[in-house]
């Protein structure tokens, strides 16, 4: 039986999941697939500017490895620009490294029977731009009940950011007014269900969630998205995490 490869350990989630050269208006061109590990490696080389031996520490795994995802992680990248194509960012064998903590999350620890539930917050209501919330108002429930809440800070961060704080925090499920595509993709890469589409007090939209009467469609986008946004348009910036394995 083969053994169950490590898993890569990120510090960030992308803020941008698809690239497409700008002059193309082929529907049918040909994607190449770049997983968020590979994405990693490159963001922690290249950009960052850290040695391989770096790389292999912040990730958990050998400099060997590092150089095997940098030299397919490259032959991508350097395929979609030369040859046109879409580039797309998802999925991979990978865990946000919770031992560094970088979101700075201070949050009780989740009950084992508990349900996590997150929702964007502004002064008692649902904050419509997910990537701009400034808070997170979260909700512990258990047997179909709220059983406390607290208010989580996000301290400005981007998108990518943003679904790091919350599997750091272990959401289950987020609940947000307006949210773009490419946030979207973190949260689904962050193992999170999505409720978009939200609004009015959190309070009561949770109790809405509950009792499965929630108006929210899951793909509500920022109303400042044009039609040449789709999942490339990003609310925010910033560098964000992820949590438990994700293949």
């Amino acid at each position: 039986m083969p053994r169950t490869p490590k898993c890569r350990k990120i510090c960030s989630f992308p803020d941008h999941y698809s690239f497409i050269p700008e002059e193309t208006d082929r529907e049918d061109i040909e994607t190449i697939m770049m997983s968020i590990d590979e994405f990693e490696v490159i963001r922690l080389l290249d950009y960052e500017g850290l040695n391989q031996g770096e790389c292999a520490q912040k990730m958990g795994v050998a400099r060997t490895t590092v150089t095997a995802i940098y030299e397919s992680a490259r032959k991508k990248l350097v395929g979609a620009i030369v040859d046109g194509k879409r580039l797309r960012i998802a999925g991979g064998n990978i865990e946000i490294d919770r031992g560094t903590n970088r979101f700075n999350v201070n949050i009780r620890s989740k009950g084992e029977n508990e349900m996590r539930v997150a929702v964007t917050y502004d002064n008692g209501n649902v904050f419509g731009h997910f990537g701009k919330t400034q808070q997170f108002k979260v909700y512990n429930i258990e047997d179909g009940k709220v059983v406390d809440s607290e208010i989580l800070d996000t301290n400005g961060e981007g998108c990518g950011a943003l679904a790091g704080i919350l599997n750091v925090a272990d959401v289950d499920s987020l609940i947000c007014g307006g949210i773009g595509g490419g946030a979207q993709r973190a949260i689904q890469e962050a193992g999170i269900n999505l409720y978009a589409g939200a609004s009015g007090n959190t309070d009561e939209v949770v109790e809405s969630f509950l009792a499965g009467t929630l108006d929210a469609s899951g793909e509500a986008n920022c109303d400042h998205h044009g039609k040449h946004h789709g999942e490339d348009h990003q609310c925010g910036h910033g560098h964000g995490g992820h949590g438990g394995c994700h293949h």
